[in-house]
């Protein structure tokens, strides 16, 4: 086991725990620059992340921060696309054709956006409670903005925390900021199980490395994830705008 990639293990997972973003983000391209092959980084990422954002969202239920029907919306589709986008990369790796370069540049710009209109004081009219009864064009443009997630975390990794937290803030702004955070990672469990399993038959998961980063993630997770349930919502908030704007200007400039 080696030290260094037990102790970013443990840091991600914190991460994670707290603010339900930065997996792919932070874990991908550290693996990248510490010498991993970067088809193979991606896909232990993904399966690190399905162990850990497993443990965040058990806590985050368990305190009932979870919106299921939220999770539902989503999951309808992005487990599609995320199998479509499997089928996709088998028949790309034979071309042997770059593409991670151009799916973290638009997921970069996306996050450096949206979390610059969260870090603006926030309007007096900003809602606080649901609404007796959603739009319909919301329902579907869940499920419409979960296909998109599903195609772009099976295809870099990257996303399914912070992307996800982004759609959930835009589209539910009634939405408590702990629970963006519970919502996001049950939502990102089976997706990123769906892309995990996608990686593992293309053969991209080292377990001898991922193997390190989930004997640290546990209890970075849990530290995180109890942490989060504490702080007044208007800190997570800020907490969960300045990590999207950290993760996308790092993507943007890599």
């Amino acid at each position: 086991m080696d030290p260094t990639l037990i102790f970013a293990g443990f840091a991600v997972g914190g991460v994670i725990g707290l603010c339900g973003v930065g997996g792919g983000a932070l874990m991908t391209p550290f693996l990248i620059h510490y010498g991993i092959n970067p088809a193979i980084a991606i896909g232990t990422d993904l399966v690190y992340a399905l162990f850990s954002k497993s443990i965040g969202a058990w806590l985050h239920h368990m305190r009932g921060t979870v919106n299921w029907g939220i999770v539902g919306r989503l999951a309808l589709g992005s487990i599609p696309a995320s199998l479509a986008c499997v089928a996709m990369l088998g028949a790309l790796n034979e071309h042997d054709i770059d593409y991670q370069w151009l799916i973290r540049d638009i997921v970069g710009i996306t996050l450096v956006i949206t979390a610059a209109a969260m870090l603006l004081p926030l309007r007096k009219g900003r809602k606080k409670k649901p609404p007796a009864t959603e739009p319909g064009h919301t329902g579907y443009l869940t499920v419409l903005m979960g296909a998109v997630l599903g195609f772009l975390v099976t295809l870099s990794s990257i996303g399914s925390g912070a992307i996800g937290a982004a759609v959930l803030i835009v589209l539910y702004p009634f939405l408590p900021a702990i629970s963006v955070v519970g919502t996001d990672l049950m939502h990102a469990v089976p997706l990123v199980g769906v892309a995990a399993l996608g990686h593992w038959q293309l053969g991209n998961v080292d377990f001898p490395l991922l193997g390190s980063l989930v004997l640290g993630a546990a209890p970075g997770v849990w530290l995180g994830a109890k942490l989060g349930t504490r702080l007044p919502e208007r800190y997570v908030r800020k907490i969960l705008a300045t990590a999207l704007l950290l993760i996308g200007a790092q993507m943007v400039i890599a």
